[in-house]
């Protein structure tokens, strides 16, 4: 779970292989700044270089092959690929994202880690709570799914996943990863792009199957709409740095890109 204070300060409650950890993170003229408590907060500093893209590389990436990439590039020279390193934490989240509207799944992620995680260590900011284990998540009964707004479809998905949750998160090859994350039902491409690119830093994920990420793509790098195969081979070129181009387009383009088709529809408000 995130939290930003009026101070400008990040926080973030996690689960560790140590226990739960708390760390806040502050950026000041002289460098970032972060402080953490709890059995895992020794885990939680030794994994900040990673937080803040450390371990990214973009050795081969050639921005010039568009102009557009090219002025991006220019625009955000400091840009990094972060990795969370927990993938666990990634995989809730972006399954409840699947076919709903990102502020319904925030909505549900929030309520279930607000019912079934534990509290944040240290003085973490109030209602904090540390993303529940894998067993947990496997026991949440059906009612407290339907009462997050969560269907049977996404819970299903989060429980196999979290009976193998152990074999997803063990430190193998990348391309491994997305294999074991694939042969869970109910975890698809999408699913996998999500989860890789934010936990591990996947320079190279892309999120077939979004919507209005392929339009998004079409229409930056040539003007016009396009599908999710127009969009691969669109980002062909720069393979393995298509997330890095995805990202570059997102931060730079998407508040100015056209609205295709209806967005997904809302959820019943959670009370």
């Amino acid at each position: 779970m995130w939290r930003t204070t009026p101070d400008g300060a990040l926080w973030r409650a996690t689960l560790t292989p140590d226990g739960p950890a708390t760390a806040r993170i502050a950026v000041r003229r002289d460098g970032v700044h972060v402080e953490a408590w709890g059995p895992g907060a020794d885990h939680v500093l030794a994994g900040v270089p990673d937080l803040l893209g450390a371990r990214d590389d973009d050795t081969g990436f050639d921005p010039a092959l568009h102009p557009l990439v090219r002025d991006a590039h220019h625009r955000l020279p400091g840009l990094r690929l972060t990795r969370t390193g927990n993938l666990w934490e990634q995989l809730v989240p972006a399954v409840l994202e699947q076919r709903v509207v990102g502020i319904d799944a925030k909505a549900s992620w929030r309520r279930l880690v607000g019912r079934h995680g534990l509290p944040a260590p240290g003085p973490a900011p109030e209602g904090m709570r540390v993303p529940p284990p894998p067993a947990v998540w496997a026991e949440i009964p059906v009612w407290e799914w339907r009462a997050a707004g969560v269907e049977g479809q996404r819970a299903d998905t989060i429980r196999r996943a979290a009976l193998v949750a152990h074999r997803l998160g063990e430190d193998v090859p990348l391309v491994e990863t997305r294999r074991r994350l694939l042969t869970v039902r109910g975890i698809g491409p999408w699913t996998v792009a999500e989860t890789t690119s934010r936990a591990l830093g996947d320079a190279d994920a892309v999120s077939v199957g979004d919507y209005h990420l392929a339009h998004l793509v079409g229409w930056a790098l040539t003007g016009d709409r396009t599908d999710d195969a127009g969009m691969l081979e669109l980002l062909e070129p720069w393979r393995p740095h298509r997330q890095r181009v995805i990202r570059l387009i997102e931060i730079t383009q998407a508040a100015h890109a056209p609205r295709y088709g209806p967005r997904s529809p809302r959820a019943r408000p959670l009370t």
